[in-house]
């Protein structure tokens, strides 16, 4: 696999810059905008981020992903969204919001080697797992720590791992990896669960889940093969230590979408995440959402996708609009 190029070019030492779309993120959704926009020979400016490709980038085997019947790797598939984004227009540029004036129009955005003035705006800035931060937990992602059962279970075909979390989403990725894995073991802080009754009983009815309560993961270790083995940890009633062997950790103790950058801008549910309609249209017309940004529910790179080309689609439209007006 080629190495990955990105633009290191700025939009000139300080310097405003018009564009017809800005694209602010790279994951698979803001490569999706950035190739639907260029077919629509708007040359838009897609600005990387500080993470090129977003959370899939890091995904050591993507299977789920349509075209690729034998998987692709998380950064190759990044580097053919790049790929075909440039070939029909789209400017990639390793650079970084770091604030949005949206009171007006063309939309400002200021990056950390100038600005950009823009007439629609794709916002596909993701969401970013919540973390542990313990010893061992980023050392180990991608080789036994993973934050996605859809995306990484198969790898652990008939090994045993553990699950963090006590919510919805550690009880739905608990049952699914229990397709492939012998053994689920659910470890939570508490000594009762948060999750909803019904998804509660489904993993308490499955016999190869079974429940550490009232204990805490305090550190993600290895034997030296440079793979998680084991993980020590702590009862939180009693203060007793532990080692408990394990062939992965799963955590899902939630995310965070990346949105504070636009808050008293943008419309945001409780959680944060950007509110869009069917149209991935926000509250600011002319500024559109795509991806986890706005999606707390699927996050998958095929969501993410079709997200990020519907909201191409209607920003063109609302660029066709203007223009006629």
């Amino acid at each position: 696999m080629d190495e990955m190029k990105v633009s290191s070019k700025s939009n000139g030492s300080g310097k405003s810059e018009h564009v017809k779309m800005l694209v602010i993120g790279s994951g698979p959704a803001g490569f999706a905008a950035g190739l639907y926009a260029g077919r629509a020979q708007l040359n838009p400016v897609i600005l990387t981020g500080q993470e090129l490709g977003g959370q899939v980038s890091i995904t050591h085997m993507v299977e789920n992903y349509p075209g690729f019947p034998e998987g692709v790797a998380g950064p190759e598939l990044t580097q053919l969204f790049q790929k075909q984004a440039e070939r029909f227009g789209a400017k990639v540029v390793f650079d970084t919001a770091s604030a949005v004036d949206f009171s007006k129009r063309p939309y400002r955005v200021t990056t950390y080697s100038g600005e950009y003035l823009a007439d629609t705006i794709v916002i596909s800035t993701g969401a970013s797992p919540r973390k542990l931060d313990i010893p061992g937990e980023m050392k180990y992602t991608g080789k036994g720590v993973s934050y996605c059962g859809t995306c990484d279970g198969f790898f652990f075909k008939d090994k045993e791992v553990i699950v963090v979390g006590g919510g919805d989403s550690a009880m739905e990725e608990g049952s699914f990896l229990t397709r492939f894995a012998n053994k689920v073991t659910v470890i939570h802080r508490r000594d009762e669960l948060r999750a909803s009754a019904i998804l509660e009983q489904r993993a308490k009815n499955n016999e190869k889940i079974d429940f550490i309560w009232d204990t805490a993961v305090e550190s993600i270790e290895s034997k030296g093969d440079g793979t998680v083995d084991f993980v020590k940890l702590k009862n939180l009633k009693s203060g007793e230590l532990s080692e408990f062997s394990t062939d992965g950790v799963f955590i899902f103790i939630g995310h965070l979408p990346n949105t504070a950058m636009f808050a008293n801008q943008l419309e945001m549910d409780d959680a944060g995440y950007l509110v869009v309609n069917s149209h991935m249209e926000t509250n600011v017309p002319g500024v559109y959402a795509a991806g986890e940004v706005a999606d707390p529910h699927f996050r998958q790179v095929i969501t993410s996708a079709g997200m990020g080309a519907a909201a191409a689609i209607q920003a063109t439209r609302h660029l066709e609009e203007l223009e006629e007006a």
